[in-house]
């Protein structure tokens, strides 16, 4: 029985508001973010900067060295907010089961659409123009029979373009895939897999769900499926965030204070980013760290007042930090996130429509 998702994401989003209401930053590098002299981090980039090798969560020093005449413009949340909403309003009027990833992000489900429209396909194209004759801006979409091939198809015609894969195409499409291309895959593990000898889908699929769980743990039962192109998460319309983080794991161990302090700052910095694109604070923040025996702690501290700065971010982290005694253990991954969550980017829609259908009508 196959569903029929679309994933609709909008293009270099907080970059295009600011080009689109502001003619002379048309054509011109430009990002979102704080200021490089403010250890500002890059919310946002628009494809003039992109070609210079510059992208969200990089710190903000970093991109102004690859461009000089890179323009920064302080984020406006109001702004983004006013028009995620237009677009929402857009997706609601084609279907109930929406579930918003962020601002600028989310996945559809239109096996049973508002409009009894046949085709998933004819919605994508009718969204992203509705999209763009309501705010001026584009969209790109993927259109497959589940999330991870949605997600998949929206990236591989940006900017303004569309991707749909089939049912019929949906094994071959993940084993020409590249690893490092599959969404859920970072570097790190990117990395394993071809130390392992896993260079794409096809690679992937050769491996049984056993060697994967040995090898990735949990997350090889979802590799295991993704290779066959098998994803049964729904749509969830009333989902609601309750943290934001993010982690890295380290090809080689960290042993120095030093290290283990300038990697932190990395995790803040990226941390920020995402809570800057979820407009977000949060009251909770959390340090985890994995040893290189794989033994794993967390260290939590609990604020009077929502946080969601980058300089007390890193400060509450190295605090954490400092109530660790490491006892000259090695760390493989760091992570730092934020809960206790104050922010008004959820969504609340009704009920999921469950509804799967017997055709391929895409």
């Amino acid at each position: 029985m196959t569903r029929k998702i679309i994933h609709i994401d909008m293009d270099a989003f907080y970059a295009s508001v600011e080009q689109r209401d502001n003619p002379s930053y048309r054509g011109k590098p430009l990002v979102v973010g704080g200021s490089p002299t403010q250890r500002g981090v890059v919310a946002a980039a628009s494809y003039e900067a992109r070609k210079f090798g510059i992208h969200s969560a990089m710190s903000s020093r970093i991109a102004i060295k690859k461009c000089p005449s890179l323009i920064f413009v302080h984020p406006r949340f109001d702004v983004y907010r006013e028009v995620s909403e237009q677009i929402h309003d857009i997706f609601a009027s084609y279907t109930y089961s929406v579930e918003p990833v962020a601002l600028d992000e989310a996945y559809l489900d239109v096996t049973q659409n508002k409009q009894n429209i046949k085709y998933a396909s004819t919605i994508a194209k009718l969204i992203r123009a509705d999209i763009f004759k309501q705010t001026g801006l584009t969209a790109s979409a993927g259109v497959s029979m589940n999330k991870f091939l949605a997600k998949m198809a929206s990236g591989m015609n940006k900017p303004n373009g569309m991707t749909v894969i089939l049912p019929e195409n949906a094994e071959a499409f993940v084993e020409a895939l590249p690893i490092e291309k599959f969404h859920g895959i970072g570097k790190v593990t990117a990395a394993k897999m071809h130390s392992l000898g896993i260079k794409n889908g096809a690679d992937l699929k050769l491996r049984s769900q056993k060697e994967l769980t040995d090898c990735f743990g949990k997350a090889g039962e979802y590799y295991y499926k993704i290779a066959r192109a098998q994803d049964d998460r729904s749509v969830e319309a009333n989902r609601v965030r309750k943290s934001i983080g993010a982690e890295t794991s380290f090809t080689q161990d960290l042993s120095d204070k030093q290290s283990i302090l300038s990697e932190l700052q990395e995790i803040a910095i990226i941390l920020k980013q995402r809570i800057d694109k979820h407009q977000a604070s949060g009251r909770t923040i959390t340090l985890k760290i994995k040893f290189s025996n794989y033994r794993q702690i967390t260290r939590s501290k609990t604020l009077l007042a929502p946080i969601n700065d980058l300089e007390t971010i890193g400060a509450k982290a190295i605090e954490l930090l400092e109530s660790v005694d490491l006892n000259e253990q090695t760390i493989r991954l760091l992570g730092i996130s934020v809960s206790n969550l104050d922010n008004d980017d959820d969504f609340v829609d009704l009920p999921l429509l469950k509804f799967l259908s017997k055709k391929h009508n895409f």
